[in-house]
């Protein structure tokens, strides 16, 4: 009789361990590599992320042992972006899933699966079309699993958001346009996209919240204490301004892109706009309403030029909810502060805080809202944007406060992540902190410029500054400090913003839409011939 050795519980956990690991392994599917400018991307699906705690890259120069692990942390999404800051180097990898209760030191890579790939030089515009891709990857690959909608940050977890979501349905536009995925793909997306905001999602009088469960569709509080925990009328005009663009983009006469401008027209028919004049014969509008505390926020819009433009854009546009095209002058740009004519660095601006504030004023309301050649009665918002751009890159190449590598290479202040929290930096609240977006999305404004500090962010800070879904949000020389965050409404401008200098993709397809042009004939806007 054959006798059994009995194993001792150490190597019971062992084996556990091993077979355990061995399945996951086995379940990652489709790696692939690509070689591009100065990096190697990764990319995979895997069958099975149950009681996954993430995964382990592994990299070789010749195919053989040894591999060597490239990241500190199990890395979580199923994207992964090798800077190497050469060309002409070939590299080979494995990637293996992370059992979470496997202890590190046993994890090694599946020995059948192994890609390789070569970093190349690319020309500027297949550079550009590089960086889309990988910050689109945030709104596709990144994006929450249920509701499709975007996560707030990369470490959000449920976690979703509204406004940077409207900005991550313009940048899956943009990627299907561009072939990142099908047209196909896309729309599929999109659907699932606006079905989730039509049928689960919180909305209070067709407005949603600025956050929600990505699983459930019910409000995340954004600030209980401030009593911000319902409607988001701003968040909730980025999110229509994402909706209507990609309505105009999906028109085929197809069941799954006829059903994403029915539910889109329903949602955008349902947004109660002239609920939050708050009292009748109001002018403006109110930022939040709370199921809990009603109007105690208080918080009107308007006043002065900020990221809101859109909202009353969309306020006076809607079909079947408006307020009255007046509002426009005498809400949004009421307050005498709106019209502020002055000269920095002798850069004209006409609207704006002083040194015009942070970037994304320029940015947020004018993903899908083309300004050129339109103004108001105060100035071409083309001209304002583009010259408000130049006073920056003029302050951070004057850097009156001598922070580490400021120039005009390196410029551009908005709000972001910063070594100390979040803030919204601009000339006049200036913490040394550099965000790629603020740049890089004024780049219809700004062409060369931009597209210059693209390229210095890239090859020669990019060993820090690059991860998996592009540029990382911000960096702080000073300090040495460079982020490993990714927000969502830092991203989405970079795809569009790149989009509309080289195609006017998004411009178009938001201009498009019918109640546009009635609108700005109501207010009062000129428009000039190109």
């Amino acid at each position: 009789m054959m006798k059994i050795a009995r194993l001792s519980a150490s190597a019971l956990i062992f084996l556990h361990l091993v077979c355990a690991f061995s399945s996951l392994a086995a379940d990652i599917q489709g790696l692939v590599a690509t070689g591009y400018d100065s990096r190697i991307d990764l990319k995979w699906t895997s069958a099975e992320t149950r009681g996954t705690a993430g995964y382990n890259i592994y990299r070789s120069p010749d195919g053989r042992e040894p591999f060597v692990k490239l990241n500190d942390q199990p890395h979580v999404p199923s994207v992964y972006s090798d800077f190497i800051g050469e060309n002409d180097r070939t590299f080979y990898y494995r990637v293996a899933q992370i059992a979470k209760n496997a202890a590190s030191s046993l994890q090694s890579p599946a020995a059948d699966l192994i890609v390789s790939a070569r970093s190349r030089e690319m020309s500027d515009d297949e550079l550009l079309t590089s960086v889309q891709e990988a910050t689109f990857r945030y709104f596709w690959d990144f994006a929450h699993p249920v509701s499709g909608l975007a996560r707030e940050r990369n470490h959000s977890g449920d976690c979703v958001t509204t406004g940077g979501t409207g900005f991550g349905l313009m940048c899956i536009m943009v990627g299907a346009e561009r072939g990142f995925v099908t047209r196909e793909q896309a729309a599929s997306r999109v659907l699932q996209m606006v079905t989730f905001l039509q049928e689960k999602a919180d909305r209070f009088h067709g407005a949603w919240p600025h956050w929600l469960n990505g699983t459930t569709g019910k409000t995340i509080p954004f600030s209980v204490k401030n009593f911000d925990d319902g409607a988001d009328l701003v968040e909730t005009s980025f999110l229509m301004e994402g909706m209507l663009t990609v309505r105009q983009y999906f028109d085929r006469k197809n069941p799954v892109e006829q059903e994403i401008q029915r539910r889109i027209t329903q949602l955008w028919r349902e947004v109660e706009w002239d609920w939050f004049l708050q009292k009748p014969g109001s002018k403006k509008l109110y930022w939040h309403w709370s199921p809990n505390y009603g109007w105690k926020k208080n918080l009107a819009i308007g006043g002065q030029f900020n990221e809101c433009m859109i909202t009353y854009l969309l306020a006076i546009a809607s079909p079947t909810h408006p307020i009255p095209p007046e509002c426009y002058y005498e809400g949004w740009a009421a307050s005498p502060q709106y019209a502020s004519v002055r000269t920095n660095y002798g850069i004209k601006q006409y609207v704006g805080p002083p040194m015009g504030g942070p970037l994304f004023f320029t940015h947020y309301s004018f993903l899908g809202f083309d300004p050129r050649n339109k103004r108001d009665c105060f100035c071409d918002y083309f001209e304002n944007n583009r010259n408000l751009s130049l006073i920056h890159r003029a302050y951070c190449t004057a850097n009156p406060q001598g922070h580490k590598g400021y120039g005009p290479l390196s410029w551009g202040l908005t709000a972001s992540d910063y070594p100390d929290g979040y803030t919204a930096s601009s000339p006049t609240h200036d913490t040394g902190t550099i965000a790629p977006t603020a740049a890089l999305s004024a780049m219809p404004y700004t062409p060369e410029a931009s597209l210059a500090t693209l390229k210095y962010y890239y090859h020669k800070l990019g060993t820090r500054l690059w991860g998996e879904f592009g540029f990382y949000d911000a960096f702080n020389l000073d300090r040495d400090w460079y982020a490993k965050s990714y927000i969502a409404i830092d991203q989405g401008p970079i795809v569009c913003m790149i989009e509309n200098y080289r195609t006017g993709l998004c411009w178009r397809m938001f201009m498009a839409n019918p109640e546009i042009a009635p609108m700005l004939k109501a207010i009062g806007w000129k428009t000039s011939a190109n």
